[in-house]
């Protein structure tokens, strides 16, 4: 049992990451465009691959890459997401030496993207799952929230010191999603610097292609957040409060409730969801704004176009690069045929930057009129749950640092975090002067 429990990991990692990495640069240096992407996402900002995001529009609806279509075309991407052909992941064959060895090597700890997760799941388990959740993220629930919002943002603003230089990332931006999360869910304020630990740690478990040492350290992020995760359930159920994991420990739908593993998979992504992908959003949406600072002028002239500039700044540079899903039949994209088992890269951020859709559409523009049908959200039936939180966070949070420290200046230093799929920064110093 100890050899093959230090066996499997390491079958994990050569299925799930080793053999595609090896398989994706070779395939780079054949020029494949989806290989391409995978390799350019992980050392170049958003803005940077909006040259490769038109070349593989250039090539149609879809792009026959070496492992999977691609694409970045607005109209495609969104039929893919809300079509009843496909389902989410990207899931391998059902047979063979690798699918044996995959089943043979898997781990019970809980992953983002494996059931039972929210990301992983389809109907009817996705549809009883989500509605359980849907009630605290409606607009109207959230509007509630966002005064309670703006106190957490002036005390975060108030703790910093403006007379030295500051990390925006640590001390705000991480700071201000992860306590309003950790308040929905009832988390301790004494356990929240480790929840955002663990979730950081996490993050590039959604990626492909991991190095063995990062594979580790990502495989105990999750095992140590798990293993927290269910000690927090078990207090809530001790001592049940007016939180949501409160609430999802004891509701029920038909009769039903969530089982205790689909109970930690629901709590867990709605947990780090609800802060890793807004710590992005706040940060990229910082850099747009001071290094456009005639965007920021026009929302100092005219407050309303706050909400418009968020979905702007999720336009622009989203949160999550692309998603992946998988088709269940045979069918068709775009003109084109998609065979059964096919998976399709629907690249969100490329989706965002369609001329057919979005004039100019490198060009940041806080007045622009259709910002808002941006896809950093996804589409049908998986469409992001909180996204009416993270909008009134990003409103909230960016406008207040800016309005409380009117001539911020980043400076020297900032670094992109190295996930591909998750897009923001790990480092942006500033001075607050």
């Amino acid at each position: 049992m100890l050899v093959q429990d230090g066996v499997k990991p390491v079958v994990r990692w050569g299925i799930g990451h080793a053999l595609p990495r090896t398989a994706l640069r070779a395939a780079a240096r054949r020029g494949d465009l989806q290989a391409r992407l995978v390799a350019e996402a992980a050392v170049s900002p958003t803005a940077a691959l909006h040259g490769l995001f038109d070349e593989i529009r250039g090539h149609g609806a879809l792009y026959k890459g070496a492992f999977a279509y691609v694409t970045t075309s607005h109209a495609a991407v969104r039929e893919v997401l809300t079509s009843n052909d496909f389902r989410t992941g990207v899931g391998g064959a059902a047979d063979g030496v690798l699918a044996r060895l995959s089943e043979w090597s898997a781990t019970d700890v809980l992953h983002p993207i494996a059931p039972p997760s929210l990301l992983a799941t389809e109907p009817p388990d996705h549809t009883r799952y989500r509605k359980l959740v849907t009630r605290v993220f409606t607009v109207r629930a959230v509007e509630k929230l966002r005064e309670r919002t703006e106190e957490i943002a002036r005390d975060l603003l108030d703790r910093l010191d403006p007379s030295g230089p500051v990390d925006l990332v640590e001390t705000y931006c991480s700071l201000l999603p992860v306590t309003v999360i950790a308040e929905i869910l009832g988390v301790p304020p004494a356990q929240r610097a480790r929840v955002l630990e663990l979730g950081t740690a996490a993050a590039p478990s959604l990626d492909l292609g991991l190095p063995w040492r990062q594979f580790r350290a990502v495989e105990s992020a999750l095992a140590a957040f798990d293993a927290w995760l269910g000690e927090h359930l078990d207090h809530l159920r001790a001592n049940p409060g007016d939180n949501l994991l409160s609430q999802l420990a004891a509701a029920r739908e038909d009769g039903v409730g969530l089982t205790d593993l689909e109970l930690r998979a629901t709590a867990g992504l709605v947990l780090a969801a609800g802060f890793e992908t807004t710590v992005n959003l706040l940060g990229n949406g910082i850099a747009l704004l001071h290094d456009h600072p005639e965007q920021l002028a026009a929302l100092r002239s005219d407050e309303s176009l706050w909400p418009n500039a968020v979905d702007e700044i999720l336009r622009v540079d989203p949160p999550v690069l692309l998603t992946g899903r998988t088709s269940q039949r045979d069918t068709e994209i775009g003109g084109v045929r998609v065979r059964e088992g096919s998976v399709v890269a629907t690249v969100l951020a490329g989706a965002n930057r369609d001329p057919a859709v979005f004039d100019e559409p490198a060009r940041f523009d806080v007045r622009r009129e259709n910002a808002r049908e941006h896809i950093s959200f996804s589409a049908g039936r998986h469409y992001c749950l909180g996204a009416s939180l993270a909008r009134m966070e990003g409103e909230v949070g960016l406008r207040a640092l800016f309005d409380r420290f009117p001539d911020l200046r980043l400076t020297p230093g900032a670094t992109l975090r190295d996930t591909r799929i998750l897009r923001g920064f790990e480092r942006l110093p500033a001075r607050l002067r």
